[in-house]
């Protein structure tokens, strides 16, 4: 999707949102060379929120910092509607519900220090269940960091690739990446007014393991 202030993108796993200290190839540099239409702040694109680096799938960028806070504030207020797609190890004993725990966020400005838990609230719903694992959509209510990789691991059934939160070797089903994709994105547009809803559909090694 794209209009004058927005820019919805299919992000890669494996790539950075932002750059980091010792990584400067991230999305920003990416679209901001491809799509930007100037090098005035209007004209450059501003991430909205954030994906983990292993995540792939649907990102907003702005263009100009006004169109950014205004999109960031949506998000803010859950005006946002996310949903995920991941798989995860074994099988719940619920095939939906919701997982509430506080969970430490992390504080971008002062070196991703930890801070105060929060509160961090997921709702889930079981699509498939494989051998050895299970597809589920995860709707994550509030935005701390990692928080679906987090709940997951706490419900000891982590996501397929986690090694953050979770010991890869102690499960047989391997896979390159945390296996988790930003599938949907609805919104009310901030300036149009207009409802948005983005999709974007399973990537190649996702569908492949699956396969």
């Amino acid at each position: 999707y794209q209009d004058n202030h927005y820019v919805i993108f299919d992000k890669p796993a494996g790539l950075l949102v932002i750059p980091a200290p010792d990584e400067k190839n991230c999305m920003v540099a990416v679209v901001n060379n491809q799509f930007a239409h100037n090098q005035t702040d209007h004209g450059r694109l501003y991430p909205c929120h954030r994906l983990d680096r292993d995540t792939s799938g649907a990102i907003i960028f702005a263009y100009g910092k006004k169109c950014q806070k205004l999109m960031m504030q949506e998000f803010k207020i859950h005006k946002v509607k996310k949903k995920y797609l991941a798989f995860i190890h074994g099988y719940l004993k619920q095939k939906d519900g919701e997982i509430k725990s506080y969970i430490s966020d992390f504080d971008q400005k002062k070196f991703r220090k930890k801070i105060s838990p929060k509160l961090a609230i997921t709702r889930f719903r079981v699509i498939q269940m494989r051998k050895g694992f299970s597809v589920v959509e995860v709707n994550p209510i509030t935005g701390r960091t990692n928080q679906i990789r987090i709940h997951f691991s706490q419900m000891g059934h982590p996501l397929l690739g986690e090694r953050k939160y979770a010991f890869a070797r102690d499960y047989e089903i391997k896979f390159r990446r945390a296996a988790l994709h930003a599938h949907i994105l609805n919104w009310i547009h901030p300036i149009t007014k207009h409802r948005i809803e983005v999709v974007s559909p399973l990537p190649e090694d996702m569908q492949n393991f699956l396969s």
